[in-house]
């Protein structure tokens, strides 16, 4: 099942005081990036982010989740109403995110 274009838009509006958050839309889904790392994205509905440490320790009551089949195991952002948590989550991550690759 593919995301909604309005789920996609809520997401960003709620990631809204964050400076520099992009998306690219991939096979009916968003992957999400911060300042040009991938942080997430929305699969299904559902905004699930990269397993840093940071993100646990913010989130410890949160289990696992396959965006789809054949993927890593991803964390569900399940507190998307607060968009004070939701800034100082993507803050928290982006330290412990890979740079993004270079393109050849």
């Amino acid at each position: 099942m593919a995301s909604s274009k309005d789920y996609l838009d809520f997401i960003l509006e709620q990631l809204s005081e964050l400076d520099d958050i992009t998306y690219r839309a991939m096979m009916g889904e968003y992957i999400i990036y911060y300042r040009g790392k991938v942080v997430g994205g929305i699969y299904d509905d559902r905004f699930l982010v990269k397993p840093v440490k940071s993100a646990v320790k913010m989130m410890p009551e949160v289990g696992l989740e396959l965006p789809y089949e054949g993927a890593k195991e991803m964390l569900l952002v399940d507190n998307v109403e607060n968009k004070e948590f939701l800034r100082n989550l993507l803050e928290a991550m982006y330290e412990e995110l890979p740079a993004p690759k270079k393109k050849k």
